[in-house]
């Protein structure tokens, strides 16, 4: 289950979302480096179905590993928007 971690603060919504085998990872590929801090991605388990809902809500997200290619079914990112890092999946989302 993924790592999920909810951010509210002066009315955005930060919505974080990992696969736990990737804390504490460096992938890096030509220019492209993600560093997965467990400071920052370290949340909640959580289900997929959690964490699309949260995103749903979020007017930030950070998305690294398996979630990417559920949100791209839940339609919340689009697939030409994702990095692939040592083919590890990343994308993030801001909603203005």
């Amino acid at each position: 289950m993924p790592f999920l971690r909810v951010i509210r603060t002066q009315g955005e919504v930060l919505v974080i979302v990992c696969d736990p085998e990737l804390l504490g990872k460096k992938f890096k590929q030509g220019k492209l480096r993600l560093e997965i801090k467990e400071s920052f991605y370290r949340g909640v388990e959580a289900n997929v179905e959690e964490c699309i809902a949260a995103l749903r809500e979020a007017t930030i997200a950070n998305l690294v590993g398996s979630i990417v290619g559920h949100a791209i079914k839940a339609g919340i990112i689009e697939r030409a928007n994702v990095l692939k890092i040592q083919n590890v999946s990343h994308a993030q989302l801001v909603r203005l």
